[in-house]
């Protein structure tokens, strides 16, 4: 990331990303099964068969579920990132231990 900010400060930036962009994730996913049943519900009067099966293929659907994967990704990633800091901090620590031990000998 940023060289000018420090490793917990990274860290706590790449957590707050996550948080935000898991949230719109978990949101999209936990409202899937009442947006599939209020575009069910925007059918009219026909056989509730027959409206999922029109539903599930159009493209209102679709992108709705498109834009819920997309999110899904795109929290995933966020999540990358903050192992990716997580990761770092452990190297530097590691590698600080190393040059300690290195000094006593």
């Amino acid at each position: 990331m940023n060289g000018n900010i420090s490793l917990a400060e990274e860290y706590r930036l790449a957590g707050e990303a996550w948080v935000a962009e898991d949230s719109a994730a978990r949101l999209l996913e936990e409202t899937k099964s009442v947006v599939f049943s209020q575009l069910v519900s925007k059918q009219g009067d026909i056989p509730v068969s027959r409206a999922e099966h029109k539903v599930r293929g159009s493209y209102e659907w679709h992108d709705w579920v498109e834009n819920m994967v997309k999110q899904r990704t795109k929290a995933n990633a966020a999540k990358i990132e903050l192992r990716y800091a997580e990761m770092r901090f452990y190297e530097m620590q590691s590698h600080e231990a190393t040059q300690r031990a290195e000094r006593r000998l």
